[in-house]
């Protein structure tokens, strides 16, 4: 769990449309220096003990992205907390909209310096929080309090991570997976205990589960057109989604979209559909989850979120369903893929430091093991925290939930690399547009090389006018 080090204590080592705006580059932002650098601009975590001089209740403001019954568990973790803190500190709750509109509700906040003192951000957003400079880096509370943080999954926070420093506490995480209909594998006379995992494999299934060639699905293989399921081809193939080093050796100015990795992907995407063997269901990824639960396809890539909904599909529709790891693009690679999700940021310019440390204290909360066990079991997300699986409640979800396991074993096997921390770009939801557009354009005909050459000769032309408006 996170806890402070005492002397004898040793360190060790969804779904969103994006609009072209979102990150517009309409703020004006502070320098940054070289490469993607560090947040911020916000001072460093103030003095531990500031809490001790506040008087009365410090109220900390949150905004959040989470709505349906994700806001009904944070509701029930924010109640524990304030609860906890009766009479010291009270977080306020307040829903944003979602990702798009909550960055786009913060940027404006910035203007008129009436930022949250805690924000939740999607994945894809890191790079505009380090470049707005209004928070206080995570590291900066970690360093000062010689906190332990062993028990956060390292290849959770290594995406959110520059240098090796944290400036953002992840939150809630999710992580890519490669699900099949076990039922309709036998009855095509497939292993259901040994699914594909390479593209080839796929492939190899999909002709006999296909109705085409008179199998018992009506395609074999289906997945939404969504740009996040091109990134995680790339990681898990060891190769970066954009360049200096993802954007961690150097400021990224680029993405890989025409590279022989991702050409592959599409071209042999176009083929399975061309040939009758994949579904195009098109950029709704509720379609392509539909296709799924209603035996239409046999084989998904999505999210671990979607395990509970998969599950009582399949309870529901009387067929097994199964999941593994997210596939590879050829036989031999050994990549993993790339965390998905948001994370916490504290904001610093215009707050008191007494609000600071209470944000401070709110997000440890959220990522103790028994706070994170709660958030797994309640919504499906991935803990952040290594002992919230050995909480009891954790332990009799996965119990009840075996494939989950599954997702766990992903993570602890996948070696954090450049290419599995993703990229760290500026206009990251535009490339995710971009590459969407690309394929999607691939799929309905169009040359794989020339599709995807212009998504990103696009996203290098956004690229370019959002790091030059960081100078």
């Amino acid at each position: 769990m996170l806890r402070s080090k005492t002397a004898t204590t040793r360190p060790r080592g969804l779904r969103y449309a994006v609009p072209a705006g979102v990150l517009a580059t309409s703020l004006v932002l502070a320098a940054c220096g070289g490469g993607n650098g560090s947040s911020s601009d916000g001072a460093g975590a103030p003095k531990a003990d500031v809490l001790k001089a506040a008087k009365g209740v410090t109220t900390v403001s949150f905004w959040h992205a989470m709505d349906g019954k994700n806001a009904e568990v944070l509701t029930q973790l924010v109640k524990e907390f304030n609860d906890q803190n009766k009479g010291k500190i009270e977080v306020k709750a307040t829903y944003a909209g979602k990702y798009d509109d909550a960055i786009t509700k913060y940027k404006a906040a910035i203007q008129s310096k009436s930022t949250p003192d805690v924000i939740q951000i999607y994945d894809i957003g890191t790079q505009f929080m380090i470049d707005a400079k209004q928070t206080v880096p995570m590291q900066s509370f970690i360093d000062r309090d010689k906190l332990d943080v062993s028990d956060l999954q390292p290849n959770i926070t290594g995406y959110y991570s520059v240098d090796k420093k944290l400036n953002s506490m992840p939150f809630n995480t999710s992580m890519p997976l490669l699900y099949i209909n076990k039922s309709l594998f036998t009855k095509a006379g497939l292993d259901p205990n040994k699914p594909p995992t390479n593209l080839d494999e796929i492939r190899a299934a999909a002709e006999k589960l296909s109705k085409k060639n008179g199998g018992p699905a009506d395609y074999g293989f289906g997945a939404a057109i969504y740009g996040w399921l091109l990134e995680q081809f790339m990681a898990t193939s060891g190769q970066e989604y954009c360049n200096n080093g993802n954007g961690r050796t150097g400021r990224a100015t680029s993405v890989n979209l025409a590279s022989d990795t991702d050409l592959a992907v599409v071209s042999w995407w176009q083929k399975m559909v061309k040939d009758g063997l994949a579904a195009n269901t098109g950029r709704d990824t509720k379609a392509a989850q539909a296709a799924f639960k209603s035996g239409q396809v046999a084989m998904n890539l999505e999210s671990t979120g979607q395990l509970g909904g998969y599950s009582q599909a399949a309870k529901a529709g009387g067929w097994e369903l199964g999941a593994t790891n997210y596939p590879h693009v050829k036989a031999g690679e050994t990549g993993g893929p790339i965390i998905g999700g948001a994370s916490l940021w504290i904001n610093g310019v215009n707050h008191k430091d007494a609000n600071k440390e209470a944000a401070w204290q709110f997000v440890k909360f959220l990522s103790s093991p028994k706070s994170q066990a709660t958030w797994h079991t309640g919504t499906g997300y991935f803990p952040n925290s290594k002992g919230a699986l050995n909480q009891p409640v954790d332990v009799e979800y996965r119990k009840a939930n075996p494939l989950f396991d599954v997702a766990v074993q992903q993570l602890d096997s996948t070696k954090l690399t450049t290419a599995t921390q993703g990229c760290l770009l500026g206009v990251m939801p535009q490339a995710r547009k971009a590459s969407e557009d690309g394929l999607e354009s691939a799929l309905n005909g169009a040359d794989p090389k020339a599709a995807m050459t212009k998504a990103a000769d696009a996203v290098a032309a956004q690229a370019k006018t959002y790091n030059d408006s960081t100078k």
